[in-house]
């Protein structure tokens, strides 16, 4: 799909949002594209991480109003699997935010795990500028940013700049322009590189546990914890600390670090 640029190198799934001349406006096919890619990567050894990022000056502008218009009996089916993806994906997603993302592109940012961005970027939610409301990124932009403040953006419908999206807990690194990319993937191949057994336990645990109580949420840390002390990963980290070395995980595909 020429809209969409995915590759993979390094144990890092690259998904690039490619139609600049529309300041990457998400189509159906877009997002059922970024959607099933990050579906693909979930049980893949050879992928430890999913970076996503755009081409040209904006992000993401939201949604092709062309085309949200039109009858599509895909359209919901698609829109519910992107914007749920960051919540129920196993593997961390590394997001590049190097331009404006508003409405569906603020909910795309909004599926990111770690997310990097530019210091002049400004993000919001302008659906009620034209009638109506950010019902499919709601949720998502709710729990990355809380009830309140998720309501009043939706109401005034303001832009917000990367200052206070960084307050927020919306972006987690705020870089200058020129770097953000480069930023962005070395840290992507730091995660890349890191004890999959780790990583995996990890998410796990981040999303089972939402919505538990205190309680429950213990039982399935404890559960997880158990079994990551007994497994190799831990065990090779201990020794690699005391041996000042680089861990070499068993878990990690082996072909990951080349002929010995």
């Amino acid at each position: 799909m020429k809209e969409l640029s995915i590759h993979q190198k390094h144990r890092i799934l690259y998904i690039t949002l490619n139609r600049p001349e529309k300041r990457n406006a998400l189509t159906c096919d877009m997002c059922s594209g970024i959607a099933e890619a990050v579906a693909s990567a979930q049980n893949r050894e050879d992928i430890g991480v999913i970076f996503i990022a755009a081409a040209g000056q904006v992000f993401c502008a939201g949604m092709d109003l062309d085309e949200a218009v039109l009858p599509h009996h895909n359209l919901a089916a698609a829109h519910e699997d992107l914007f749920t993806m960051g919540a129920n994906s196993l593997k961390p997603i590394v997001t590049c935010v190097n331009g404006p993302a508003l409405g569906g592109g603020l909910g795309l940012v909004a599926q990111g795990h770690v997310v990097l961005a530019g210091e002049g970027v400004v993000f919001g939610l302008p659906e009620i500028r034209i009638g109506l409301w950010p019902f499919l990124v709601y949720r998502s932009v709710e729990a990355a940013l809380g009830a309140r403040r998720t309501l009043e953006l939706s109401l005034v419908g303001r832009v917000f700049h990367a200052p206070e999206a960084l307050e927020w807990g919306l972006v987690h690194q705020l870089c200058p322009p020129s770097e953000v990319c480069e930023r962005a993937n070395a840290l992507a191949r730091d995660l890349a590189k890191a004890s999959p057994s780790a990583i995996a336990a990890g998410m796990q645990y981040f999303r089972d546990s939402r919505g538990k109580s205190p309680r429950e949420a213990g039982e399935i840390a404890a559960k997880l914890r158990t079994h990551l002390m007994e497994c190799g990963d831990f065990q090779e980290g201990c020794a690699a600390f005391k041996e000042k070395r680089e861990p070499r995980w068993p878990s990690m595909p082996q072909e990951f670090y080349g002929k010995p």
